[in-house]
């Protein structure tokens, strides 16, 4: 029989609106460790914000031992147009991550309008997008096997 091997997730976490990532993050590995991943599994890298997440997604996802990538953030809208700038980028870049590295890239990157809308769905108990995107990550993994 032919052993299974070891998947690694990479995770990149925006520091940006920590107050809200870090809940995501939590949920996301807590998740992981749920469906057994230990902690080893993960390998965890911070940015500054949103906009950096391609970049970082992109260095986790070209290592070999790294399985999947999951991309945590918060982009709250504020009073200027840099809330569609950040978001849309973010957003197409770790598109163009999975399509160019072919393994699972996960967006877990918050577009809300409010904070109370970001902390809805970043709750440590019910609705929480961390806890989404490790689930969607390792059903993708299972689609691509």
């Amino acid at each position: 029989m032919a052993v299974k091997k070891k998947k690694v997730i990479g995770i990149a976490v925006s520091q940006f609106n920590a107050f809200i990532t870090q809940r995501l993050l939590e949920a996301c590995c807590k998740e992981l460790k749920k469906q057994g991943l230990d902690k080893s599994c993960l390998r965890i890298i911070e940015v500054p914000g949103a906009f950096e997440l391609p970049l970082a997604c992109l260095k986790l996802a070209k290592k070999k031992n790294i399985s999947a990538v999951i991309a945590l953030g918060a982009v709250i809208r504020g009073e200027t147009f840099h809330f569609e700038l950040v978001a849309e980028n973010a957003a197409r870049g770790i598109s163009q991550v999975a399509l160019s590295t072919g393994k699972p890239v996960i967006f877990g990157v918050l577009s809300t309008e409010t904070v109370n809308q970001a902390y809805a769905r970043s709750l440590p108990k019910g609705d929480n997008k961390g806890r989404d995107a490790a689930q969607a990550a390792l059903h993708m993994l299972s689609v691509l096997e």
